[in-house]
């Protein structure tokens, strides 16, 4: 279940420091903000909007690694001057603060509390890389399908609920797999009363079972 406050969202006083960085500038929706395999010079700070996180194949594949929205901040690895690790694109109309990585750098040197931020973060997106691995690996589609619903559901008047809107294909990006498997299995949660499905919201009446 994701946590409201969790600690990777910038604090009031992070995003003032930071707004003094680099510009601000504006994307349309479903922009390419950074390419995989792009050279990384910048650090981005969502003031509004979502973006995802993706990887794409030559044929146009995608594995959705996660979401992003206001507060958070993306490019991180500008530090090491490396390739980009992923793609990222708009999903709303958004806005960024674009701080280059000498100007990232020194600010670092300077804050030595939101370096160890920083470095908590990039500890945080590891752990989680490894268990996604892990998972892949070796649990089945409908483990992987209902250990998402619950990482995304937060808690809203003693229910469960999923507030960004999943397609369907979304969710089948996001964990492997085809979306007539994802549909499948989404279907048959929705007919045993575990979940119900509305506008694209999903909210989860009681935890699915271990096995399906």
């Amino acid at each position: 279940m994701t946590d409201r406050n969790r600690p990777d969202i910038l604090t009031k006083a992070e995003l003032r420091a930071l707004s003094s960085q680099g510009p601000v500038k504006s994307f349309r929706k479903q922009t390419i903000i950074v390419n995989e395999g792009d050279e990384t010079d910048s650090l981005y700070v969502i003031l509004s909007g979502r973006v995802k996180v993706f990887l794409a194949d030559d044929s146009g594949k995608e594995i959705v690694l996660g979401t992003q929205g206001p507060g958070e901040y993306f490019g991180e690895m500008v530090l090491d001057g490396g390739a980009r690790s992923a793609s990222v694109m708009t999903l709303d109309p958004s806005r960024f603060i674009i701080i280059p990585r000498a100007r990232m750098r020194e600010f670092l040197r300077g804050q030595p509390e939101f370096s160890v931020r920083l470095i908590e973060k990039l500890i945080r997106r590891t752990r989680v890389l490894t268990e996604s691995v892990k998972n892949l690996a070796l649990m089945d589609v409908y483990g992987r399908v209902a250990r998402l619903l619950l990482e995304l559901a937060e808690e809203d008047r003693g229910r469960l609920v999923i507030r960004e809107k999943l397609t369907q294909l979304d969710v089948a990006n996001r964990v492997g797999a085809s979306r007539e498997m994802v549909s499948r299995i989404l279907k048959d949660l929705a007919v045993g009363g575990y979940i119900s499905v509305k506008q694209k919201r999903i909210t989860i009446h009681k935890a699915p079972p271990r096995h399906w």
